[in-house]
């Protein structure tokens, strides 16, 4: 149980905490306001003044799923090495948390696309195809990535590996483990972006 650090003016952290624990564990389907209340120790009421209803709760949930994502696939495109390393890091990277937190992607996926999504939400769930886009323009100029729109090489590694994403927590690899999968798939998109 989560401790009740809201007197310091962290109750809507500890809630969403909370909240990406039972995604993470039952799935939004087990997702209650009344009882994460309980669950850090608050009144409905304390926490209806950061959440006011369980669309605007996995609003915030989903924008922090995809700031937790986007500071993976930072750390992992940004370090030093070629192009290549980081491609392969960053893809890893985003099958590994899809496969960590599937319920919690897939609400990150849904609530991008409700039509009260918040602006928060709708600029975090770009920021990891732009810097995929990046690092490819990145692979360009230092001659290990073929010639062509960067953004149309992001859009068919990112479809490649969230196809493996996919695959993986939908248990259709037919026993074959993710991290297998997933060095294959990267590593032969990678074959087809070198120049």
């Amino acid at each position: 149980m989560t401790e009740r650090t809201y007197h310091h003016g962290n109750l809507r952290a500890a809630l969403l905490e909370r909240a990406w624990d039972v995604v993470d564990e039952e799935g939004a389907d087990g997702l209650s306001l009344r009882q994460l209340a309980r669950d850090v120790g608050v009144s409905h009421g304390a926490s209806a003044r950061h959440f006011r209803d369980k669309a605007a709760l996995l609003d915030a949930l989903a924008a922090l799923g995809f700031a937790r994502m986007n500071a993976a696939l930072t750390d992992a495109s940004t370090r030093p090495g070629p192009f290549s390393e980081r491609f392969a890091a960053a893809g890893r990277a985003y099958i590994g948390f899809a496969v960590s937190h599937p319920a919690v992607l897939a609400v990150m996926y849904s609530a991008k696309h409700h039509p009260e999504a918040s602006e928060e939400l709708r600029t975090l769930s770009h920021v990891g195809m732009t810097g995929l886009v990046s690092l490819v323009a990145e692979g360009q100029e230092a001659g290990e990535v073929r010639a062509g729109p960067p953004e149309r090489h992001a859009l068919v590694a990112f479809a490649s590996v969230h196809g493996v994403a996919t695959l993986a927590t939908d248990d259709l690899l037919n026993g074959v483990p993710w991290e297998t999968a997933a060095d294959a798939v990267i590593d032969f998109v990678r074959s087809g972006l070198q120049p």
